[in-house]
């Protein structure tokens, strides 16, 4: 896997070619076409992201600095990286944020971990992700595979980032974020993230942010927000 960052020059178009199967992936009323016109024809957050945002306490006053379409995580053991349709490298006045965007059209969240489960090495992933995301035991078997990760990777670069602020002498990360950015018009697969929120004693609301503790008593932040069907089309 590399480093290297390919800029967005042509717009949307140019997400596409970080998918793992653009042809497949890249059609009308899918999440990575809808998400990507979406993000490009803003400023910033989407309206409805920066909403969120503003309604939390700790995190009203952040801003993005860098937005990467289908930015990879490497994730412990072996196997695939966790790739986020967005990552957002954020900032507030008291350090830096790291933010896991997932976007949702009527795609599911994939294997629930009595699927996905099987063999020594995922055992040893899911420890490891378990670890990250400050759970004290591992999730039901019924909870996806897919949000564990998604919400271990804001983790993992959130940590990532403290590092690199430590050795340049700048402010840490201070909070981690993962957002279910969902176009899909009947909230499909909401029911879902809430048995995911449930295991941080969160009672999930759309457009709410809810806020739980992750490794080293770092904040994880976990929302669902609505967003415009009009990119549905674009």
């Amino acid at each position: 896997m590399t480093n290297a960052y390919i800029p967005s020059t042509m717009g949307p178009e140019d997400w596409k070619y970080n998918l793992k199967d653009p042809e497949r992936e890249w059609k009308r009323g899918n999440s990575a076409r809808t998400i990507a016109h979406c993000w490009e024809d803003c400023q910033g957050f989407p309206p409805e992201i920066d909403g969120i945002m503003r309604e939390s306490e700790t995190l009203h006053e952040v801003e993005p600095l860098l937005m990467v379409p289908e930015w990879k995580v490497p994730l412990p053991g072996r196997g695939h990286p966790s790739q986020s349709d967005v990552w957002v490298l954020a900032k507030v006045p008291d350090g830096l944020v790291s933010i896991a965007v997932e976007g949702k059209v009527n795609e599911p969240f994939g294997q629930r971990l009595n699927d996905w489960k099987g063999n020594e090495n995922r055992q040893k992933r899911l420890d490891g992700l378990v670890s990250f995301l400050g759970l004290k035991s591992e999730p039901a078997g019924h909870i996806h595979y897919q949000l564990i990760h998604r919400a271990a990777s804001a983790v993992i670069m959130a940590e990532q980032l403290t590092v690199l602020a430590r050795q340049s002498g700048a402010k840490p990360a201070v909070a981690a974020v993962m957002l279910i950015h969902s176009f899909s018009p009947s909230d499909k697969w909401f029911s879902e993230y809430c048995e995911f929120g449930c295991l941080f004693g969160i009672d999930a609301e759309i457009g709410v942010l809810g806020t739980a503790q992750a490794r080293n008593a770092l904040p994880l932040h976990l929302g669902w927000v609505r967003g415009n069907e009009r990119y549905l089309k674009a």
